[in-house]
C-alpha cells in the first residue's frame, strides 16, 4: 500500500529508484569483497608452489653457466662443445612445448606436472654422471625436452582459475620466481662449487646438479597432491565459492562452443607467427642481456666475485617492484599494448643511460635498475596479452607453440652476442638488446591489430 499510495501521489519516481541504486550498489559492493577474498584464497592455495617450482626449474636451466667453471678443464671440455650442449637444451624445448600443453588439457594439470617435473629433475639430477660431450648433448638435449611444457603449462592453467582482468598480476607474480633465482643462484652455486668440491669423492659441479635437480623430483609429487585439474574439483573451495568462480569466469567466456582446434589451420595463422616473432625478439634481448650482466659489471671495473653477485642482484631486485606495479596498472586499466609499448621504453631509456656512463660504475648500475624494470614487465604484460588475445579453442596449442618458438630466440642472441663481444665490446652487446627490444614492441602493436580466428 505504501508504494501504491506513493505512487499514486507522484512520489514514487522520486523515491523508488534511490532505494534500488542503493541496494545494488550494496550488491556490487558485497559480490566485489566476495571475489577479492576468492581469488585471495585461490592465490595462497596456487601460487607459492608454482612458483617454487618454476624457481628450481630457472636454476636448472641456468646452472650449466656455474657448472662450466669446473666442468669444462675436469672432463676437457672445449668452449666449442660446452656452448653446443648449451644451446641444444633450446632445440628440445622448442621440439616439445606445443605437444605438452596440448597433452595438459587432455590428462590435465596434476598428471602433465608430475610428468614434467620427475623427468627433468631425474635428467638434472643425472647430469652428475656425464663423462663425453655425446653424453652432455644427449642430457642437455632431453632436459629441453622434459622441461618444455612448464612454463607454457602453468600459464594455461592459471587461465582455468583466474579471468583476464586480474591476470597480468597474477602471472607478474608468478614471474617473480625468476627474480628470485637470479638472486640466490649465484652465491648458492658458488657456494656448493666451493665448498662441496670433492666431499665424498664428488666434484662442486656434480653436487650442484644432484641438490638442484632433486628439488624438482620433490615437488612434482607435491604439485601432483596438492593441484586440482579444475576449479570444479577443487575441495578446499565450498560450492558458494565454486560457483562464484564459475560466474565470474564465464563472464568473459564466449556464449557459443568454440570450433574445433585445427592443427594445420593454426599453423597457417599469421597473427600466432606474428606473436611467437614477438616473443623471439622479447626472450633475444632479456636473455642476451641476463648472460652478460656479470661481464658487464666486470667491464665497470668490479672484479671481486661476490661484489659482481651483489651488483647483480640489485637490478633483480628494482625491477620485481617495477614489474609487479606495472602489472598492476595494467590490471586496472585493462590494457595490455601500450603497457608493453612503455615497457620496453624503459627498457631502452634505462640501457640508453647504461651505456652513456661510459662504464663508470654508479650511473651504469642506476641505467641497469632502470632498464631491468623494463625488461622484467615485457614478459608478464606479453604472456598475459597473448591469453587474452587468442581464443580459447586456440589457447593451448597458440601459448605452447607461441613459447616454442619464442625460447629460441634465447639460443640466436646467445651466439649473436658471442661474435659481438669479439668485434664490438659491452656497448655493442646493449646497442643488439635495444634493437631486439624496440622491434618486439613494434610488431607486437603492429600484428595485434588482427585477430586469430
Amino acid at each position: 500500500m505504501a508504494n501504491y499510495n506513493g505512487a499514486m501521489s507522484g512520489n514514487w519516481h522520486r523515491s523508488a529508484p534511490p532505494s534500488v541504486s542503493l541496494r545494488s550498489m550494496d550488491n556490487v559492493e558485497n559480490n566485489s569483497q566476495a571475489l577479492s577474498a576468492l581469488y585471495r584464497k585461490i592465490s595462497w592455495r596456487l601460487l607459492p608452489l608454482l612458483m617454487l617450482a618454476y624457481l628450481v626449474s630457472y636454476l636448472d636451466r641456468v646452472n650449466i653457466g656455474y657448472a662450466k667453471l669446473q666442468m669444462l678443464t675436469a672432463l676437457q671440455f672445449s668452449d666449442a662443445v660446452y656452448g653446443m650442449g648449451a644451446g641444444i637444451f633450446f632445440v628440445g624445448y622448442f621440439l616439445c612445448e606445443v605437444p605438452s600443453n596440448l597433452l595438459l588439457e587432455k590428462i590435465g594439470a596434476r598428471k602433465t606436472m608430475l610428468r614434467i617435473m620427475v623427468l627433468w629433475g631425474a635428467v638434472a639430477a643425472g647430469m652428475m654422471l656425464v663423462k663425453t660431450p655425446a653424453q652432455f648433448y644427449i642430457m642437455r638435449f632431453l632436459l629441453g625436452v622434459f622441461e618444455a611444457g612448464f612454463f607454457p603449462g602453468v600459464v594455461l592453467y592459471l587461465t582455468y582459475w583466474f579471468p583476464a582482468a586480474r591476470r597480468g598480476k597474477v602471472l607478474a607474480l608468478f614471474m617473480t620466481s625468476t627474480i628470485a633465482a637470479s638472486l640466490v643462484a649465484g652465491p648458492l652455486c658458488g657456494a656448493i662449487l666451493q665448498y662441496l668440491d670433492g666431499w665424498r669423492g664428488l666434484a662442486g659441479w656434480q653436487w650442484m646438479f644432484v641438490l638442484q635437480g632433486v628439488p624438482a623430483l620433490l615437488l612434482g609429487v607435491v604439485l601432483f597432491l596438492r593441484l586440482d585439474d579444475q576449479p570444479e574439483q577443487a575441495r578446499w573451495l565450498s560450492e558458494a565459492e565454486r560457483e562464484l568462480l564459475r560466474a565470474d569466469l564465464a563472464q568473459g567466456a564466449p556464449a557459443a562452443p568454440p570450433p574445433k582446434v585445427s592443427l594445420l589451420a593454426m599453423l597457417r595463422s599469421r597473427v600466432i607467427y606474428g606473436y611467437a616473432m614477438v616473443n623471439f625478439l622479447m626472450i633475444g634481448a632479456t636473455y642476451a642481456l641476463v648472460f652478460w650482466v656479470p661481464s658487464l659489471i666486470r667491464s665497470w671495473g668490479v672484479q671481486d666475485a661476490l661484489l659482481i653477485g651483489l651488483y647483480a642482484a640489485l637490478p633483480n631486485l628494482v625491477g620485481m617492484i617495477g614489474m609487479l606495479l606495472m602489472a598492476r596498472h595494467s590490471d586496472k586499466h585493462g590494457e595490455r599494448r601500450w603497457h608493453y609499448a612503455a615497457s620496453v621504453g624503459i627498457a631502452l631509456a634505462g640501457i640508453a643511460l647504461t651505456i652513456a656512463a661510459q662504464g663508470v660504475l654508479l650511473p651504469s648500475l642506476i641505467g641497469m635498475c632502470i632498464a631491468t624494470v623494463g625488461v622484467a614487465s615485457t614478459t608478464p604484460l606479453f604472456i598475459t596479452f597473448t591469453t587474452e588475445a587468442l581464443p580459447r579453442h586456440l589457447q593451448a596449442a597458440g601459448i605452447g607453440m607461441i613459447t616454442s618458438i619464442g625460447i629460441l630466440g634465447g639460443g640466436a642472441s646467445s651466439a649473436i652476442t658471442g661474435v659481438l663481444t669479439h668485434h664490438g665490446g659491452p656497448n655493442a652487446i646493449l646497442a643488439f638488446v635495444m634493437l631486439l627490444f624496440a622491434l618486439s614492441a613494434a610488431l607486437l602493436l603492429l600484428v595485434s591489430r588482427r585477430r586469430a580466428d
